[in-house]
């Protein structure tokens, strides 16, 4: 067991010395230092053009650092931002860093010689400097491209259809980007920022930089199944780039219930079953499976379905039921409501049926039975007692 505990220990202290070593040697790092991604541009000659840059301090005490700008040829035009800004002089807090930004912009005729720009940084006995490698050129490769996460997107006209893409500014300046979207009548596009919810129709977009756009489509409720071709194209100072995007819709099934020849009203007789021939149909555009069938009515009532379910109705098609309605043998003469429902998945439809009852002639019969004994009866009590 020591043995094997030994190496592991050994590991551990290895592991420990090595951090405790980079975090010394980081510790370590002081003084000032002023930097940037690229340190060799190309620029367009007559066009403006920018390069972004970092003055770190590194544990020194906070000073006032006088900014300027070396060797910048006739005709050339450089600025030092801040914040936006022309500034002239930075003060970055110990351990931090202030981002700056020099602003190039060149005159149509500038040679294509390389030229070496030096950015100082200096002021209380501290001096840094960065230099910059600016070669000019007629004209630059710019572009702007549109790339979308997911081209091609499946649901039903109910469905939100949302495309998300990336627009990239690949251009020596930055650019507003104009967005439109290509698409079939009656189809409606929303474009947003992806993590926004306010809609837009141009954006933003610095120089090499990109951007997250989202569009929004959403189609007409009333649209068949099929694909649907949607282009999207970006503009910007007469650069134009453009993607294809696909909608697939698929159809879904939609459900209507009525009786034989649209009718929705039957004859019952009180506590009697009576049938009536009903007509469950499919206008949407996929199959309805397995269609189960429902009814609600009064109390006491009974309604039952033959055949009690249907397997299948495919689009445009319909199928035959038999509604078997029972009143309450206590309903009384007169108009009654019972609705009649059918469901396929959460597709759904219902109706209502106006349903007149009668009462029994046999109970009618009986009734009159009864006054006529009733009358008799009274008859005979004041011809009895009157007598006297």
């Amino acid at each position: 067991m020591r043995k094997k505990l030994l190496p592991l220990l050994a590991l551990a202290a290895i592991t420990l010395g090595s951090a405790a070593a980079h975090a010394q040697s980081t510790h370590n790092v002081k003084g000032l230092y002023l930097t940037t991604d690229y340190p060799a541009i190309t620029a367009q000659a007559g066009a403006t053009s920018s390069i972004s840059m970092q003055l770190r301090d590194y544990g020194l005490p906070p000073t006032r650092l006088s900014l300027s700008v070396q060797g910048v040829p006739q005709g050339w035009k450089a600025t030092l931002l801040g914040g936006g800004q022309p500034v002239g002089a930075a003060m970055p807090t110990p351990d931090d860093s202030v981002t700056l930004q020099l602003k190039l912009k060149l005159p149509a005729g500038a040679d294509a010689h390389e030229h070496t720009l030096t950015v100082l940084a200096q002021g209380n006995g501290q001096q840094v400097s960065l230099p910059l490698e600016i070669t000019p050129a007629k004209e630059l490769p710019a572009k702007l491209t549109l790339e979308p996460s997911l081209p091609s997107l499946t649901g039903t006209a109910q469905s939100s259809f949302d495309y998300e893409f990336t627009i990239k500014n690949d251009s020596g300046k930055n650019q507003i980007v104009s967005l439109t979207a290509k698409l079939p009548d009656g189809f409606e596009p929303t474009f947003t920022q992806a993590y926004g919810g306010q809609q837009v129709n141009s954006v933003p977009v610095k120089a090499g930089k990109s951007k997250d756009i989202k569009l929004s489509v959403r189609p007409p409720s009333v649209v068949k199944p099929g694909d649907y071709p949607i282009g999207v194209t970006a503009a910007a100072d007469g650069l134009t780039a453009g993607t294809a995007l696909q909608m697939q819709i698929t159809g879904q099934p939609e459900l209507h219930i009525a009786g034989r020849d649209g009718i929705l009203s039957a004859h019952a007789q009180a506590g009697r079953s009576s049938t009536i021939p009903i007509q469950v149909s499919n206008t949407g555009g996929a199959a309805a499976h397995d269609v189960q069938l429902n009814g609600s009515a009064p109390a006491g009532w009974s309604v039952t379905f033959d055949p009690k379910a249907i397997s299948d109705i495919e689009p445009g098609q319909r199928a035959q039921v038999q509604a078997h309605i029972t009143p309450s043998t206590h309903s009384l003469s007169g108009d009654y409501m019972a609705s009649l429902s059918a469901q396929a998945g959460a597709q759904s439809a219902s109706s209502d049926f106006r349903i007149s009852v009668a009462t029994s002639s046999t109970w009618g019969v009986i009734g009159i039975a009864i006054i006529a004994i009733a009358i008799l009866i009274l008859v005979g009590v004041v011809a009895r007692f009157g007598r006297r």
